[in-house]
């Protein structure tokens, strides 16, 4: 079901229906989902809602603000309901999960879901029209377009994309441009449903058959335009096929294999991998900034604690990862998206950087802040990720951070670590590498070369700032676990510092 389920206020609904609906006594033959409109739900439904996991009735679920799913016969189903908000404004709305309105962060996140099926929001795509022959009704308003819609639907491709308006709309469908080694062209059909029982009698129900495993047909059909859309973004490239690994559990930013284990399981998918946006199960309340090809979040088990740093109040523990499922930067194969993924992550890098020394720019010499970022490429790996650590500046300048480093690779055994004073070249092949900084002085990079002569810890940069910073009982990950609350508020303490510093809200 698409737009409003509801009418526009609680009292306005005969009582005894909704009571009806309520309490299971008006049976649905079939599962049925209905998308949020651009009103808010009457509050008796939201809170049957959040009671019973968006299940309103037997047979009848709600699909949220922000929704990915699958249904059992393999649809796939994308949901963005409400009106467009801005970020800013956002900030003073409660954004729950049934709340009438969406921002362009939602929009990035439901790009992760990579593909649909079946897309539905509340507003049109931008441009929906351009190219069409087919009239709306002159006496109707059409809905809010949004741009951020369109580039959604140039990114999942669906099949169908749902919405609602005061009059029946049903464009010609659209074929999207061809990706290489594409089998088919991907073909969109937008429809826009009128409102149930209008007094104009147009459309507000629609049939259609959809077989999920259908390919794409190898001809563009009669009647097919091309796509409306001026979206220039490029669609995430398919995941490299070398990450041979288990992946067996989230150990703060690194994957381990299991031993004893006679076969390796397969790699773990986008839709499975802890670091890819399109895993429906990624804890997105950790994430507070996405940009085009790389997002930051907030540490799963950070070392170090919101007392850590009075200064920052936060932990400030961070991770900068980039969109595309890959091992390594340099395994991603399309050149212009390796560079640009690069350039964006050190972007990230550098405001973080400059965040937490301004935070901690009036505090006494010894509390200023630094930090230290380092990160594990390995071909063998899952998904690429850096790691940052506030830690104070004196420090770093003092040469302590560095002969920590040092000494445990030497405890280790391991092979002299390279230090350079800049991080201008990409590497190749598998290495750690930690990067220091500090204000006023230019970057030092130690980096180590992994190979099969020596076992390395791929907790190696947690457990050296671990012991630096007096946290050895913090170098478990799983030691440091905090409520889904408490991290909600971490990471809402983070972007409220950090969104003078976040270029991503300048797009």
């Amino acid at each position: 079901m698409v737009g409003e389920l509801f009418a526009a206020s609680e009292e306005s609904h005969e009582t005894s229906q909704l009571d009806a609906l309520l309490h299971g006594q008006i049976e649905l033959p079939l599962p049925t989902y209905f998308a949020l409109g651009r009103r808010s739900l009457p509050g008796r439904v939201i809170e049957k809602l959040r009671a019973d996991a968006g299940e309103l009735c037997a047979n009848l679920y709600a699909l949220g603000r922000r929704t990915t799913i699958k249904t059992s016969e393999g649809i796939k189903i994308v949901a963005l309901g409400g009106a467009f908000e801005s970020e800013v404004l956002a900030e003073k709305t409660s954004l729950n999960e049934f709340a009438p309105v969406y921002t362009y962060d939602d929009v990035k996140i439901l790009k992760g879901a990579n593909n649909a099926d079946i897309l539905i929001t509340a507003d049109w795509p931008a441009d929906v029209r351009t190219g069409s022959r087919t009239a709306f009704d002159d006496s109707a308003v059409p809905p809010p377009t949004q741009q951020g819609l369109a580039e959604l639907s140039t990114w999942l491709k669906p099949r169908y994309h749902f919405s609602a308006s005061s009059a029946f709309y049903e464009r010609e469908p659209f074929f999207h441009a061809q990706e290489e080694d594409a089998e088919g062209y991907q073909i969109t059909r937008f429809i826009s449903l009128a409102p149930y029982g209008n007094t104009s009698k147009q459309k507000w129900i629609y049939a259609f058959s959809l077989d999920a495993k259908a390919a794409p047909p190898v001809a563009i059909p009669a009647g097919t335009t091309a796509s409306p859309f001026s979206f220039t973004g490029k669609k995430r490239k398919a995941p490299t096929s070398d990450t041979a690994q288990t992946y067996s559990r989230y150990t703060n930013g690194d994957s381990q294999p299991r031993r004893g284990k006679k076969a390796r399981m397969p790699p773990p998918t986008p839709q499975e991998c802890f670091f890819c946006l399109s895993n429906p199960n990624i804890a997105t309340h950790l994430i507070t900034s996405i940009g085009d090809n790389a997002y930051i979040t907030t540490a799963k088990g950070p070392l170090s604690k919101p007392e850590s740093y009075p200064s920052l109040g936060f932990p400030g523990h961070m991770l900068i990862i980039p969109l595309e499922h890959s091992p390594t930067i340099s395994g991603i194969k399309d050149a212009e998206s390796r560079l640009a993924t690069r350039a964006e992550m050190d972007k990230y890098r550098h405001a973080l950087q400059d965040m937490v020394a301004s935070r901690s720019a009036s505090e006494p010499e010894k509390d200023k802040l630094g930090a230290v970022t380092w990160e594990i490429s390995r071909g063998g790996g899952i998904h690429v990720h850096w790691q940052l650590m506030p830690v104070p500046a004196n420090m770093i300048q003092k040469g302590l951070v560095e002969a920590a480093f040092k000494v445990e690779a030497e405890n280790r055994q391991f092979p002299a670590l390279h230090i350079d004073r800049d991080d201008d070249e990409e590497d190749v092949g598998d290495y750690f590498k930690a990067t220091l900084w500090s204000q006023g002085e230019k970057e030092k990079v130690l980096t180590l070369h992994l190979d099969s002569s020596f076992r390395f810890d791929l907790q190696f940069g947690r457990i050296v700032l671990a012991k630096l910073m007096g946290l050895e009982s913090r170098i478990d990950w799983r030691d440091c676990g905090q409520s889904e609350v408490e991290e909600t508020k971490d990471a809402e303490a983070f972007k409220e510092a950090f969104k003078n510093f976040d270029f991503a809200l300048e797009e």
